[in-house]
């Protein structure tokens, strides 16, 4: 089921958001050589605490961190682990925040110390594969306005989205109707009503789409070991348009 927010449940949520944003600012010094992702999961998990805020990620179907990070050829849902990270690993640090009984949820790509051509190119075509997405997000379009935007772009770049994970509704829990997928066709779909608050969050690769799961049953990594990398914002469906509320900046 759909649920419609208010423009005062909006506000809250605005100010969930405002938490996680603040939070991945801090992980833009936090992130360099030497570091785990196990690290990353201890700073993220204190910051969210010391704002007064819970990590909703903990016990959702049954998941037992605050983050997912997901390294180089890792789709989504990557545990945190006491691997060293190095440079030119990409890692993806997605994470949900409940504050004061309203959601939020966003993703973020990092690159560890030293870049290459490659991860700057995959990086910079996933954020803005985003936020054209994002420019779809009108009162009156359809969900497939929003995929055929995205991956119209990512494809003239010879880049590919991932098919099998997409983005959702959020409020009151994490994962609500409708689905957003980040493919499609435009003028089909599902009609955006004011009031609706989605996540999308592209999911794009090097080489194929396809993926593959680990033994462990959350990670999805890319099938033939390119890599992946995701942004994620929250955002609602308003008259002026769509208001991001877990913007950074």
């Amino acid at each position: 089921m759909i649920t419609l927010k208010s423009p005062r449940e909006i506000e809250m949520m605005a100010d969930s958001g405002e938490v996680l944003a603040s939070v991945h600012r801090g992980l833009r010094d936090f992130i360099k050589p030497g570091i785990t992702s196990w690290d990353i999961e201890l700073f993220v998990h204190n910051m969210i605490k010391e704002k007064n805020a819970v990590a909703a990620q903990i016990g959702f179907e049954g998941y037992k961190y605050a983050t997912c990070c997901s390294v180089n050829d890792e789709i989504c849902h990557g545990f945190p682990r006491k691997e060293v990270l190095k440079d030119n690993d990409l890692i993806k640090v997605d994470m949900c925040v409940e504050y004061k009984g309203a959601m939020s949820d966003s993703c973020w790509a990092y690159v560890v110390g030293k870049s290459t051509p490659e991860i700057d190119h995959l990086m910079e075509v996933t954020k803005k594969a985003l936020y054209l997405g994002i420019e779809q997000a009108q009162e009156g379009n359809r969900i497939g306005d929003i995929g055929h935007a995205i991956q119209t772009y990512v494809e003239s770049e010879n880049l590919s989205v991932v098919r099998d994970f997409i983005g959702h509704g959020i409020g009151p829990t994490i994962h609500e109707a409708p689905q957003v997928p980040h493919y499609g066709e435009k003028g089909k779909g599902l009609r955006l009503k004011q009031g609706m608050v989605i996540t999308i969050e592209p999911m794009v690769n090097t080489g194929t789409w396809q993926m593959k799961m680990d033994n462990n049953g959350w990670t999805a990594r890319t099938q033939d070991g390119g890599l992946s990398c995701q942004y994620e914002h929250t955002l609602a469906i308003t008259k002026e348009g769509p208001k991001i509320l877990t913007l950074q900046d």
